[in-house]
């Protein structure tokens, strides 16, 4: 069944198919929730509120552009309000306290494996987290964070540089271990 037929099927009321859809993007969901709770009960939350918010808004689907893309966007959405509701965000406003930190050439996450990027990204701190998963990994812009989680452009560009440094310390950690 493509996309579109399961999504048609879908809105015309098929538990079938909402299963269906539910189980092929499900996986990759429940991977970008983990980025963003950075625990697995949390996670499964956003993932929940995720699904039904998709499935209650699917009929909003255009089907311009990839129907995963789309169901990624509704789930991120609903991490976020998720995130927010628990008041998880600690946000510093003034970026001119960590500019010297992105002055280092190293760059600490072109030195790590897929594996040890997805398990730091998870002990971060939730500002951190939030941003650098939607700058690094989403590719949504400091203007476009500042929007969706309603800070400052530079609240989210000060989170972004501290993550890096908190992930370059981490790094540097690791490797004195190894």
């Amino acid at each position: 069944m493509t996309d579109q037929e399961l999504v048609r099927a879908c809105l015309e009321g098929s538990g079938k198919a909402q299963r269906l859809l539910y189980d092929k993007y499900s996986g990759q969901m429940m991977a970008v929730c983990l980025r963003y709770a950075g625990n697995e009960p949390d996670a499964q939350d956003m993932m929940q509120e995720g699904f039904i918010k998709v499935f209650d808004k699917l009929g909003q689907y255009s089907g311009k552009g990839s129907l995963v893309g789309w169901i990624r966007s509704v789930v991120i959405s609903c991490a976020l309000v998720h995130i927010r509701k628990e008041k998880r965000f600690m946000f510093h406003e003034d970026v001119e306290e960590v500019q010297h930190l992105t002055d280092d050439d190293v760059d600490a996450v072109s030195r790590m494996s897929q594996a040890e990027i997805m398990e730091l990204i998870r002990q971060m701190p939730d500002g951190y987290r939030t941003v650098f998963n939607l700058f690094a990994i989403e590719g949504y812009s400091h203007k476009e964070i500042a929007e969706l989680i309603e800070v400052s452009e530079s609240t989210s560009k000060t989170q972004f540089f501290k993550a890096k440094a908190w992930l370059k310390k981490e790094l540097n950690a690791l490797e004195r271990t190894t």
